[in-house]
């Protein structure tokens, strides 16, 4: 028998002051308690901090938390001045009238939210006098889902210092029994284990980690903040009973159905890989690994099949074929010829792969359609409802089909709504360094079907959540809640009625069911029916329209705040003292386009566990951009608007900064009064690398480019830590080059203008070089001017003026996350400009838009390019502002070769 796996992860962030950084014996959080209780699967989990501020004056105190995407937090309250101030959980209009009531006033109200991989983050804060305390608390509630066998309690513990009171508490109740606890993560190895306490007593099991202040400092990776690590908890249940354990309480009930002593069944497969263009680099290099793995892993009597797509299909064989070792070998060698290009026609790949499967199709075997995407259909049909009801018409039932998303390019609720329509899930597989890992741990939820056409049946209930299961693997979970009619349990009767391979199988309740005395009754069990039947109704409401879709809506509403939970659909207003405005708590979707409406993210620092936080709601009339890829460089601050973009001179280099490995994306507006291109320079240059001090093995860094020539520019990337020729003028020999930056800084780190062979000038972040005939001169005061020849060279506070003849360049000095680079700006172009080579030299360029539906397309030279909306940051100036750019492959934008701009 498997390990049944939960998981309830949460990471609590930074308590600390909104307008400056703590210092010692500012602020001190004295208490942090987490107590996480789970029952039935059901984990309820309560964070408590208590925090004093030492100052002699009142201070905003900011409590920061992230809990699990699959949960929803059901209670927040404040302890104040002897006080308690309760969260209200209200209709999301309801909410946001009161919060945007409060911003029309000019008060800062603070709507809060941000995603990350498997974690969510919630902020608010409060003023707390001079030496008063403040307590925080804040719980929320989870449906642990099984996945690979095992239930998992992963707690992510980040105070940001020393606690003196710091406790993590986890207790388990399991009516069936626990048969197995293990404690582990990186805080139960790095010489805390001695602090961590666990027992086990049949049903009934607890996790204690109580670490002193010295442990804190002392631990490994710990340092003079504190705790920074994961508690991990495992636990598995006894399963005497094939059918499973039913709970009764109070007219509901919960049916937990996993049973395990059954022969597996031979599945047929077909992966339906995308390898378009957008696929290029480490997203395609990745799939490869992880499909050569999955290939490995498939039993010999499995079939299966492989499809790669961009805007034409290639099938490695025309039918499925069985996983021999010699049909495995030839795969593999399909697979790793597996290259990026082209556009992308989903429609024809699945109907394709769908086709494969029918044609194929024997007694006995699960038949499973994965389609692995990363980007928008642009080839073929590209309407989505006309791409979901072909799928959904050619499918018709007859097996499940899993959407993987790569990245946050592609639309996720398109493939959400698609493979929900077909009995199947979608995940999103984020680009990462594990991102062939998470492929792999997708397969392994599915590789192994147990029974097929799975009907759970309730005689005497009502109510009930969902009772159809295409497929049921081994190392999950069948979970099925309702309400029992008339509360008559000796009228109630469960059963289930499945396929094991070509037989039947009816399943009983082999022992009466008994409700638990009033004196122990448990209320979880309805609130799990509650958690279970809104996120089902989330769903349904994705797939449904017009009036239908309404009334889902609405009853998922009514439950929602039922049950006080903040989901999609509500808020959580959270009251403050008088004088104080409310802030608003609000469950966030993980796509791209539903944080739009929600304002722009910033983040700091911008590492892979990345702190984001949603700092504004979006003004009426704001517009809205998104990178294809995820991170940003525009970082405002509260009530910061960004800067307009009229003084923007001719040559100016933009930039955005983008971690390649990041839980979150990010999003950026500005407003429409900020939007006047009208004296935009018609060139921009744009570069955004990792701003990580160490890079992940494997990653590549990337630049960006723009090209300024119409209200959005064209914008396009360029991979690797290079030398890009910056300006050249013929007819006088003079050559301007500038070497991008590597991991530890986001710009040039040196610009080198070169007159003869024998003459250059090189320009750093501190430091002036003159080689003049092998004499070598070195400026470091920070105002100096330099005459060498016919170039002048004049250094004043955080610029550099380069003059040469009638071409003027000024080199800037920027510093992000205290490290500098250098920014060049062409502010005088030679009189005689028809013959300029190099970035800088380039002419604006002229496009035409001609598509805006479903993929927007513009017309370059006659020449019809798709393009994805992007953006950059402006550092031509001392302050930066976001431009939007239409995003194309770099020979694209160029009309020619890359490396014609490389030295």
């Amino acid at each position: 028998m498997k390990n049944i796996s939960l998981k309830v992860s949460f990471l609590v962030l930074l308590l600390g002051l909104v307008d400056a950084q703590p210092k010692k014996n500012n602020w001190d959080i004295y208490s942090f308690h987490i107590n996480c209780s789970v029952s039935g699967r059901y984990a309820t989990t309560l964070i408590a901090s208590r925090v004093a501020n030492r100052m002699n004056e009142s201070k905003e105190i900011e409590f920061h938390v992230r809990i699990p995407k699959n949960a929803f937090i059901s209670k927040f309250r404040m302890f104040l001045d002897g006080q308690y101030y309760d969260g209200a959980v209200k209709a999301k209009e309801e909410a946001q009238q009161q919060y945007t009531g409060a911003v029309s006033r000019g008060e800062s109200a603070g709507l809060v939210r941000a995603v990350g991989r498997t974690l969510e983050e919630f902020k608010t804060s409060v003023n707390v006098a001079a030496h008063q305390k403040v307590t925080f608390e804040l719980t929320y509630e989870e449906l642990l889902k099984r996945k690979h066998g095992k239930y998992k309690v992963q707690i992510h513990a980040q105070p940001m210092q020393p606690v003196k009171d710091f406790k993590v508490d986890v207790y388990i109740k399991e009516k069936e029994g626990i048969n197995l606890l293990q404690v582990k993560g990186s805080l139960s190895s790095s010489g805390l284990n001695d602090t961590i306490t666990k027992t086990l007593a049949d049903k009934e099991a607890s996790v204690h980690f109580y670490p002193t202040v010295e442990q804190q400092k002392t631990c490994s990776g710990c340092g003079g903040k504190g705790l920074d690590g994961d508690l991990i908890v495992v636990y598995d249940v006894n399963r005497d009973e094939p059918f499973g354990e039913i709970e009764v309480s109070e007219g509901y009930f919960v049916h937990h159905f996993a049973p395990s002593n059954i022969p597996r069944i031979p599945k047929s497969v077909v992966f339906v890989i995308d390898q378009s263009g957008s696929m290029h680099g480490r997203k395609i290099e990745q799939t490869r690994i992880a499909l050569l793995h999955i290939l490995s892993d498939l039993a010999e009597e499995d079939f299966f099949g492989l499809i790669s797509f961009d805007s034409s299909i290639f099938h490695w064989k025309p039918e499925l074929v069985q996983a021999t070792p010699g049909n495995l070998e030839d795969a593999k060698a399909f697979v790793r010829n597996i290259r990026d290009r082209g556009a992308t026609d989903i429609n024809d790949a699945v109907l394709q792969g769908t086709r494969m499967l029918k044609v194929s199709s024997r007694p006995g075997v699960a038949s499973i359609l994965v389609l692995l995407t990363d980007g928008d259909p642009t080839s073929g049909v590209t309407n989505l409802e006309v791409i979901q009801s072909n799928v959904r018409e050619a499918i018709a039932g007859s097996f499940p089909l899993y959407c993987l998303g790569f990245g946050f390019d592609v639309n996720f609720d398109f493939l959400k709504k698609m493979s929900l329509q077909n009995s199947g899930s979608a995940r999103r597989i984020y680009e990462d360094s594990d991102a062939d890992l998470q492929l792999q741990g997708f397969y392994e939820e599915v590789a192994t079907p147990l029974l097929t056409d799975v009907t759970m049946i309730y005689v005497g209930g009502a109510n009930l959540t969902q009772t159809n299961f295409s497929q049921y693997y081994n190392g999950s979970e069948i979970v099925v809640a309702g309400e029992i009619t008339n509360n008559d349990i000796e009228t109630f009767s469960p059963g289930a009625v499945a396929f094991s391979r070509t037989k039947k199988i009816i399943f009983e309740k082999a022992t009466p069911i008994k409700e638990r005395p009033e004196a122990v009754s448990d209320v979880h069990i309805q609130r799990v029916w509650a958690f279970l039947t809104v996120k089902q109704l989330l769903d349904k409401e994705l797939q449904a329209s017009g009036p239908e879709r309404e009334t889902i809506k609405k009853k998922a509403l009514e439950l929602s705040l039922m049950y006080s939970f903040v989901t999609p659909l509500t808020s959580m207003v959270v009251t403050k003292p008088p004088g104080e405005n409310a802030d608003v708590l609000d469950k966030p979707k993980e796509d791209k386009e539903s944080l739009h409406t929600q304002g722009y993210l910033a983040h700091s620092p911008p590492y892979p566990s990345g702190r984001f936080m949603l700092t504004r709601p979006r003004p009426k009339g704001a517009k809205v951009h998104t990178a294809p890829s995820r991170g940003s460089a525009f970082r405002p601050g509260l009530g910061s608007s960004p800067p307009s973009l009229k003084d923007l001179s001719y040559g100016n280099l933009l930039q955005v900064v983008q971690p390649p490995i990041v839980d979150q994306e990010d999003v950026f507006y500005y407003g429409a009064d900020h939007a006047d291109l009208d004296h935009s320079p018609p060139f921009i240059l744009s570069t955004f690398i990792a701003p990580t001090d160490i890079p992940p093995t494997g990653v590549l860094i990337s630049h960006r480019f723009l090209l300024k020539g119409q209200p959005v520019p064209i914008c396009f990337d360029v991979d690797g830590n290079i030398t890009l020729k910056l300006l050249h003028v013929p007819d006088r020999d003079l050559i301007v080059t500038g070497e991008l930056g590597h991991f530890q800084s986001e710009g040039f780190l040196w610009v080198t203008i070169q007159l003869t062979a024998d003459l250059d000038i090189r320009i750093g972040p501190g430091d002036i070089t003159v080689h003049d005939h092998g004499q070598r001169s070195v400026y470091t005061q920070e105002e100096h001017n330099i005459t060498v020849g016919s170039l002048t060279v004049t250094k004043h506070n955080r610029e550099v003026d380069v003059v040469a003849g009638d071409v003027r360049i000024v080199i800037l000095l920027h510093e992000s996350h205290g490290k500098p680079f250098l920014w060049p700006v062409l502010k005088e172009r030679p009189n005689n400009n028809e013959n300029l080579e190099g970035i800088l030299g380039l002419k604006p360029t002229s496009y035409e838009e001609v598509q805006q539906t479903p993929v927007t397309k513009v017309k370059i030279n006659d020449r019809e390019i798709d393009v994805i909306r992007s953006t950059a940051t402006d550092h031509s100036a001392a302050s930066s502002s976001p431009v939007d750019c239409w995003w194309m492959a770099a020979d694209d934008a160029l009309q020619r070769p890359l490396n014609h701009f490389t030295v």
